[in-house]
């Protein structure tokens, strides 16, 4: 048992110092099953080694808030522009087309909405995720919340006895509550449980002394889009987690709330793949908008 008093926080990052026994592209992946390999190859370009992922799986806590409205009018033009598409099951199912041949990572767990408590979860059968050949399933873990911390990580670890069996990659997706500190500790912390317990993946937020969060994560870490941002804010968001080291983003609001989503999931592709500045990620996002 871990005495509180007595812990310390990490100082040893080894930062710029590349990760050992790396022969396949993906971080923390190489002795994994090929399977496994291939998914993820899906989801993280080989040439890069990074995604740019599209979350819009938000109305399953949020309902139709501005943006998602209607995914076949707000997102399915959007696409293409994307490598992975994260989204719930019944939107999957109901109005992504099946030719689309794009790698999903299917949100693997629901429970409350925004409405009541949030992050009282459980998860969805590991069968839903091998009917619609999901290339990765996404838990949320609930990382310093008292009432749901035990139980979100508990899912965690059963999608990933699931996952691993049947060769499907887990993300651990850190949620936020109201009390808990959005700094490199906390997430810092939350990425870390997340790879510990057997995520391939795991998605966080950008902070100060971000670089220190992913030199201690073993496995790929994507960023959070969170709130919406002006878009050259956004864009300078990407660009700073990318440059400290994340495997690319998996954003929301900060496209699809967009005065223009395909130019501004155009200019992330920029800099995510392209290696844009900021700057000149924003004038491809003018130059694109219509």
């Amino acid at each position: 048992m871990a005495d509180l008093d007595e812990l310390r926080e990490g100082s040893e990052f080894g930062l710029g110092v590349v990760a050992g026994n790396q022969g396949y592209h993906v971080k923390g992946a190489n002795n994994l099953p090929w399977g496994m390999k291939d998914r993820l190859s899906r989801i993280f370009n080989p040439k890069t080694n990074r995604t740019v992922m599209l979350a819009f799986d938000h109305g399953f806590i949020m309902g139709p808030t501005s943006g998602v409205e209607r995914i076949d009018l707000n997102i399915l033009p959007l696409v293409q522009y994307a490598d992975c598409l994260m989204c719930t099951r019944g939107i999957l199912q109901t109005v992504i087309p099946p030719d689309t041949n794009k790698p999903i990572c299917l949100r693997s767990d629901a429970g409350t909405t925004i409405l009541t408590e949030l992050n009282d979860n459980v998860l969805i059968d590991i069968e839903d995720a091998i009917r619609l050949n999901v290339s990765a399933m996404a838990i949320m873990l609930a990382i310093g919340d008292p009432a749901f911390e035990a139980k979100t990580v508990a899912n965690l670890y059963k999608a990933v006895d699931s996952g691993s069996r049947y060769g499907i990659p887990v993300m651990g997706v850190t949620a936020v509550g109201k009390q808990m500190a959005r700094d490199a500790r906390y997430f810092g912390l939350a990425s870390r449980v997340c790879a510990e317990n057997g995520a391939n993946i795991v998605k966080t937020y950008y902070c100060e002394g971000f670089e220190k969060v992913i030199a201690a994560c073993s496995v790929p870490i994507v960023i959070a889009g969170g709130k919406k941002l002006p878009e050259k804010e956004a864009l300078e968001l990407c660009y700073k987690a990318i440059n400290d080291g994340a495997s690319g983003v998996d954003m929301g609001r900060n496209v699809f709330q967009s005065a223009s989503p395909a130019a501004m999931i155009q200019a992330v592709h920029g800099i995510v793949h392209g290696g844009l500045t900021p700057e000149e990620g924003f004038e491809l996002f003018k130059e694109l908008t219509v």
